[in-house]
């Protein structure tokens, strides 16, 4: 990878002090390259929700180095000192819930990020439009979260991931409540747009049912990260 996506050096974290101490993460190495799906896997226990909260800005690190777009973010030590406006502009969130919110309609609820970050109201909706038309779901850009699909809402929440053209998203159990059907169409839609926005997509998941889609896959144990090729499956 020449630049850009994810890489992370050496990352360290550790919980307490002394004997008490408690190593979430020993030895971590992963490169995510622009328009790069790769799947996170790895027990519970492993370090994978540890390494998504430190790749996100969330917690600190202890020690090790990890680069976002072409930025270092962190370098035995935070090298950003806005870590609200990183995680706005650089990374984008999407969870295994959805997380909408309930009173704003679809549109409003992918365009408010941008809204908060100063953008005018119809620029932001704008924006938010193209990202749905991308996603095919236009259609409910008026309907309240309560009336969507669980696929639907998925869509509408990576949407919100995309906003702001972060060049790394993190998914977190994108999957884990929808059928197979539906599970495979949203990894199709993580690919599609990691390819068209040049994103960085790292996918935590323990769904059976998308590992085989991964073409490459960092599997963690205890607090250490091993590259494993994977099936790279096409989507049926």
């Amino acid at each position: 990878m020449e630049g850009g996506g994810i890489r992370i050096e050496g990352l360290h974290k550790r919980y307490g002090k002394g004997e008490t101490a408690v190593d979430a993460l020993k030895q971590v190495d992963m490169r995510v390259a622009p328009g790069e799906v790769v799947g996170l896997i790895g027990p519970s226990g492993s370090g994978k929700s540890t390494l998504l909260k430190c790749l996100g800005a969330v917690i600190e690190p202890t020690a090790g180095r990890m680069i976002l777009g072409n930025e270092v973010i962190y370098d035995n030590g935070w090298k950003i000192t806005d870590l609200r406006a990183l995680r706005r502009d650089k990374i984008g969130f999407v969870f295994q819930a959805p997380y909408l919110i309930p009173f704003l309609d679809v549109t409003d609820n992918v365009a408010l990020l941008p809204m908060l970050a100063g953008v005018p109201n119809d620029v932001a909706r704008t924006k938010a439009m193209a990202l749905l038309q991308a996603l095919d779901i236009q259609h409910r850009a008026q309907a309240m979260p309560s009336e969507l699909s669980g696929g639907e809402q998925q869509r509408v929440a990576i949407a919100r991931g995309l906003i702001n053209r972060p060049p790394v998203i993190l998914a977190d159990e994108p999957t884990a409540p929808l059928d197979s059907e539906r599970a495979l169409a949203v990894v199709r839609i993580l690919n599609d747009m990691a390819r068209q926005f040049e994103t960085a997509i790292v996918v935590v998941t323990h769904d059976e049912k998308i590992i085989p889609t991964f073409k490459r896959i960092y599997h963690i144990r205890d607090g250490i990260t091993h590259e494993e090729i994977g099936e790279g499956r096409e989507f049926d």
